[in-house]
Parts: structure tokens; sequence; C-alpha cells
């Protein structure tokens, strides 16, 4: 009977311990949302849904850089909107989903409502997080072969570019 006490108070400390670190992880579709639609919110556009096929690709496409962690944006062509983001060398925190989100949003300091364009900095990944005619989100994020993070996300439609 002791030990079945003894190992049941084991299993509910080794559960506490590792709970915290799957809150915080932050690399969940809802995770991802979250921050997004906050942000659109805060403009006023409609809320982003979930597609499993932009994950997908945006899997695909980090897992063709898992080797170096040096990613590039996808071939010309490529249907969707994309921000990328990657673990600088000597960071002292994991780059999360989220935290890779919040790096993007950083750049509306640089985005001049008025005359819809970047002054001073770049501002695409923010504009593409608040696009107001994208509807559909997907990202991922991979650990390379280096140890860093890479995180993806793709949009549909695609935002920050003019139609003829």
């Amino acid at each position: 009977m002791l030990k079945m006490k003894v190992s049941l108070v084991w299993l509910t400390i080794s559960f506490v311990c590792l709970l915290p670190w799957y809150l915080l992880a932050q690399n969940s579709p809802k995770d991802y949302l979250k921050i997004h639609n906050a942000a659109r919110a805060k403009v006023g556009v409609k809320s982003l849904k979930w597609s499993f096929q932009l994950e997908e690709y945006a899997q695909a496409h980090l897992t063709m850089y898992i080797r170096d962690c040096m990613l590039k944006l996808s071939p010309a062509g490529n249907p969707y909107g994309e921000n990328i983001a990657f673990e600088r060398v000597g960071s002292l925190k994991e780059l999360t989903g989220a935290e890779a989100v919040r790096l993007w949003l950083v750049q509306k300091q640089y985005y001049d409502e008025k005359s819809n364009s970047c002054v001073g900095g770049d501002c695409l990944s923010y504009t593409q997080v608040v696009w107001d005619t994208t509807t559909y989100i997907g990202c991922a994020r991979v650990k390379c072969n280096n140890g860093r993070y890479m995180v993806s996300c793709n949009y549909y439609p695609p935002g920050n570019y003019v139609l003829d």
C-alpha cells in the first residue's frame, strides 16, 4: 500500500512539473490564432481561421531548411502570403510560435496608415498579419539540427500586394 501511495505522489509531482512547460509552449494552432486575432481585432478586421493545408505547407517548407536553420522565403509562385522567423545565434530564449508572431507585430511601429506604407523600417510581416482580406492561416515550427528553431506562417489569400 505504501509503495502505491509513493508511486501516486511521484506521478502527481511529475505531472505538475511538466504542466507549466506544456502551458507555456505557445506553439499550438490556438496560440497562433489567439495572437493573430488579437492584433487583427485592434485594427478592426475579421478573425482568421486555421487551415491544416497551410500548416502542412509551412511544415514542408521549414523541413527543407532543417539542416542549418537558414530559412528562405518560399519560391516565386507561392500562392500564399508568408511570414518567417528563426532563432538568432546566441539567443537566450527559445523561439516559440507566439514569440515569432510578436516579432512580426513589433513592425507596427514602421507602418504609416495614412500612406499605407512602411516608414523607417520593414513592416510587411505586420501588414500580412492584419491584412483585411486574409481569412486563413497555417503555421509550423521546427527544431533545426543546430538546436535552433524556425517558425513559418502562411496566409490565404495573401496580403501585401496590389491587384491590377
